[in-house]
């Protein structure tokens, strides 16, 4: 009989996961399921499914390399029942054990599953803390506690001071705990600079084979598979960071926010997939990011910038995530309801901004942080779509999105969805801002510029009617009065254009929904 079945998810490849602490190989046995509602649930990338399961294979090996038993179940193995439940009956009926052990998914959704799987089966679950991060649920509800808003920088300052991140006694190294200012450079009329090469990673037979399964199982999934490049063994995500390290760091502060046609990665490390699947520990980046500053190889600004992705952000998140759900995912402090429409999937437009992101995101299941934000997320914000909707679509397109981290991101950040939770303010703005920080207005047949007309900036008209719906919620913001100034100096005659073209591009993009009703 089976003292533990020990199950490990698609994003929790850690090999030293609590799950094995005093794991015995003679009693206790690993779970891996690859389910086929996991990868139907919302439409997902070709080169997503591949990601999980790519990784989740090798992880499997190694696991039995060290002398664990894996229960591992093929999506396209002949019995399996297409969901965690059902896997999860499956092996407490072939291995008898005695308890589930798991550690907290990255999903709430999954969390509630599997509590009910082990209800049903009448086994007692032990469910782990995950040590691959920084910080507990259980920390960040300690320090929320009592406070009016939950600011990112107040927490980030908590976690550096508590492991002694690139401070001096209590105060941080360099005089200032961000550098945000100086991380703000586009790269003007010139372009940039040469951009370092990125490492790629060509696809092994254990890869090859998960790519011909995913081709024939899901022949309609968005994006393209050709060209599958990601790091999925904990050795290729080294690698991959060593690469970021040696030839990326010392600018990737300095153009953390400019965008370039064509340009998809530029001094971005596109480590966050393999930190998000756990290939890679957070804790060897902050600490490889520390020593690079301290050796003289990257200025603080940059190593400060990458710190704040980690330790800040990625934490933040987190934290927000499981404070906040699961009534979290219903928030909608705008009243958004339009489906994600068809361009985001498509990149079919004439916005040259937009169908550089999507055809990006299509090729390569990734954008930088700058794209999300502050053109398709922007795009979707302005317009007015559902905010659960665009978290979807952004599970769908993206190689490192997982619940914990998309839907805080997407919803609150992005869309200002949780009303102020995670942003003060709406990161809300004209095409005048894509121009300054890239060179897609240069090639695009739409004036920045300009918010009627027929070469108006979709963009810009949206930012002006977004602004215009939304007046009266936002005037108590001190944040927004500048905008809301601005916005009263447009005349009447200009304003009632700018609200029958965006009305118009709204109905457009509702008549053009590809996402499936959510569930």
């Amino acid at each position: 009989m089976t003292r533990t079945l020990a199950i490990v998810f698609g994003d929790q490849l850690n090999h030293d996961s609590a799950l094995f602490d005093g794991f015995d190989p003679a009693r206790d046995r690993v779970l891996m399921m690859e389910v086929a509602h996991e990868a139907t649930y919302v439409p997902q990338h070709a080169q997503r499914l591949v990601l999980f399961f790519s990784a989740m294979r090798h992880y499997a090996a190694e696991a039995a390399e060290k002398g664990r038993p894996v229960n591992y179940v093929r999506l396209d193995d002949a019995e399996n029942a297409g969901t965690f439940e059902g896997e999860l009956a499956r092996a407490v009926a072939r291995h008898r054990p005695e308890r589930i052990a798991a550690v907290l998914p990255g999903d709430w959704r999954v969390a509630r599953l599997l509590e009910g799987a082990a209800e049903e089966a009448g086994l007692p679950l032990d469910m782990l803390p995950d040590r691959h991060f920084l910080s507990t649920p259980e920390e960040f509800a300690a320090w929320a506690e009592g406070r009016r808003e939950l600011v990112l920088e107040y927490w980030y300052r908590h976690l550096r001071r508590r492991d002694a991140i690139l401070v001096d006694g209590d105060a941080p190294v360099g005089g200032a705990w961000n550098f945000d200012a100086e991380n703000r450079e586009s790269f003007g009329k010139s372009g940039p600079p040469e951009v370092p090469h990125l490492r790629r990673f060509r696809p092994d037979a254990v890869t090859r084979e998960v790519m011909d399964m995913v081709a024939r199982r899901f022949p309609d999934a968005p994006g393209d598979l050709d060209g599958f490049d990601w790091p999925v063994t904990h050795a290729e995500a080294l690698v991959a960071a060593r690469d970021f390290f040696d030839g990326r760091l010392a600018d990737f502060g300095r153009y953390q926010d400019a965008m370039a046609a064509g340009e998809p990665f530029l001094w971005h490390s596109r480590l966050s997939a393999a930190l998000n699947l756990h290939l890679l520990d957070p804790r060897h980046l902050v600490a490889r990011a520390v020593a690079a500053h301290d050796a003289g190889e990257a200025p603080l600004n940059a190593v400060e910038g990458f710190i704040r992705q980690i330790v800040g952000w990625r934490e933040y998140v987190r934290g927000i995530y499981w404070l906040k759900m699961p009534g979290y995912a219903e928030m909608n402090a705008l009243g958004a309801d339009l489906p994600a429409p068809a361009v985001l999937w498509t990149g079919e437009t004439e916005m040259a901004c937009l169908a550089d992101a999507v055809g990006q995101l299509k090729r390569h299941a990734y954008a930088h942080h700058i794209q999300r934000l502050m053109v398709l997320g922007l795009f979707a914000q302005l317009l007015g779509v559902d905010p659960y909707e665009m978290h979807r679509w952004h599970l769908s397109m993206y190689a490192d999105a997982v619940d914990w981290v998309s839907l805080p991101n997407v919803l609150g950040m992005s869309q200002f969805g949780d009303g102020g939770i995670v942003g003060t303010k709406p990161y809300c703005a004209s095409g005048r801002y894509i121009d300054r920080m890239s060179d897609h207005c240069r090639s695009c047949r739409y004036d920045p510029g300009k918010a009627t007309g027929t070469d108006a900036c979709p963009m810009t008209t949206l930012y002006w009617d977004f602004l215009d719906r939304h007046a009266q919620r936002f005037s108590a913001n001190r944040r927004m009065a500048m905008q809301l100034k601005n916005l009263g100096r447009k005349p009447p005659a200009e304003l009632e254009e700018i609200r029958a073209r965006a009305a118009r591009l709204r109905d457009r993009a509702r008549d053009s929904a590809w996402l499936p009703p959510r569930a």
